[in-house]
């Protein structure tokens, strides 16, 4: 690679890697949105508070196969300014959700911003897949993976700092407030939501517009040789394991995130403080990814870091189960040191020699995300009916697909080609 390539391909990450600084700004943030719509919408249980993650994620389930054909129709670079401006729409939404206190259009507004996603998740992840060699696919989906925690700790940071400022107080006041007075006092709160996500959503168009003047490469996964004797999508067994996969692992993902709020309050403490191990889960996730650049392809492979992230998150998870609070604090937190190698694993490994059904595959790998919707559904159901400690039961069975996924899953129908691992 000469030097004009080797610049081209530093610039082209640094475009891609902005976009995932979005993706983890906007997707992190809703850990932050749970408990507080709990409270400004009056709702009465986890289930209908964690609609949230159900709306934002259930968009990737109906719109990473219509991306997958408007991508082919713009392009890679129109097709992610696409994503933006539509995520800008869905910010703007949130003005008058919190104007008139309504759930359904908060819900709608995310799902719009989780529709923008969408089409940026299935445009940039085979792009950085696509940018270098297979081998090192995984790192530099975990540099991607980088920026986008870092925005989720700066989004989680800056949005509890907004959200939560004096809520104890607040929460005290409302329980003496009754009537006009109540509603009042819930309207100031809520109206807390609407300068950040204006900010949102200029700052977002103005990206989208500096991707549109950008000059990024052209790639065509058409171009990518793939086995000769497979004809359809349906030919490659391992891409469908690995959509499973990618469905458990975003589950298990926002399950372990999303809840440290709300688990914190179980065990004691505050909210103003609760809300602080959503940040450090995510700092816990940004150094597995920096162990991850460092240690991959030159010292272990993909399928390696899988399957001891997997062993990692399952020895975690069981103690999580019986230790004292503090502890399973603890344990769930760091879960996400061992979730950081599953996604940069998972993908490329998914999607390698797929050739022309590159970006269909990336379609159906992208509308797995749709676990981050469902899973948590499930594991807010099992907190209400047994406690939020023994319901992350639920996590195990999911790391066990992973490691199957790992082990052997993956190399189902690459036999004698491609995977050396």
């Amino acid at each position: 690679m000469n030097n004009i390539q080797q610049q081209s391909q530093r610039y082209s990450l640094f475009i891609i890697g902005t976009l995932f600084f979005v993706f983890g700004f906007v997707t992190w943030i809703n850990s932050q949105l749970i408990p507080f719509l709990k409270q400004v919408c009056e709702l009465k249980t986890d289930t209908q508070a964690y609609l949230v993650t159900f709306a934002f994620y259930i968009s990737y389930f109906f719109m990473s196969i219509p991306s997958s054909y408007i991508l082919k129709k713009t392009g890679f670079t129109k097709g992610m300014a696409l994503g933006l401006f539509t995520m800008a729409g869905g910010s703007l939404l949130f003005i008058p959700a919190a104007l008139y206190q309504t759930y359904s259009l908060f819900l709608i507004a995310l799902f719009i911003q989780g529709t923008g996603l969408a089409l940026l998740q299935t445009a940039s992840n085979p792009y950085a897949v696509i940018l270098g060699s297979p081998e090192s696919a995984a790192r530099r989906i975990s540099i991607m993976g980088v920026c986008n925690k870092v925005a989720g700790m700066i989004g989680v940071f800056i949005f509890g700092t907004i959200l939560f400022s004096n809520i104890e107080a607040i929460s005290a006041n409302l329980t003496r407030l009754t009537g006009e007075a109540y509603q009042s006092e819930l309207q100031i709160l809520s109206m807390r939501l609407v300068s950040p996500y204006i900010v949102i959503a200029v700052m977002l168009c103005l990206l989208a517009v500096m991707v549109l003047r950008s000059k990024l490469p052209k790639i065509e996964p058409d171009e990518i040789p793939a086995e000769k004797s497979k004809k359809s999508i349906f030919s490659y067994p391992y891409l469908w394991l690995g959509v499973i996969a990618i469905f458990v692992y975003v589950g298990a993902e926002v399950i372990a995130i999303d809840s440290l709020s709300f688990y914190g309050n179980y065990h004691g403490f505050s909210s103003e403080i609760a809300k602080n191990f959503s940040v450090l889960s995510l700092i816990a996730l940004t150094i597995g990814y920096f162990v991850g650049i460092a240690l991959m392809p030159k010292y272990i492979s993909q399928r390696s870091a899988l399957v001891i992230s997997c062993l990692l998150a399952l020895c975690m998870v069981n103690i999580a189960l019986v230790a004292p609070a503090k502890i399973s604090i603890a344990l769930i937190i760091l879960l996400s040191f061992a979730h950081a190698m599953m996604w940069p694993c998972i993908f490329p490994l998914a999607i390698e020699g797929l050739g022309k059904h590159t970006k269909l595959g990336s379609a159906f790998l992208i509308m797995a995300v749709a676990g981050g919707a469902i899973l948590p559904l499930i594991y807010g159901h099992f907190a209400e009916s047994t406690n939020r400690q023994l319901a992350y039961w639920i996590l195990m069975p999911l790391y066990i697909y992973i490691l199957f996924f790992s082990l052997y899953g993956c190399k189902i129908g690459k036999r004698g080609y491609l995977i050396t691992n």
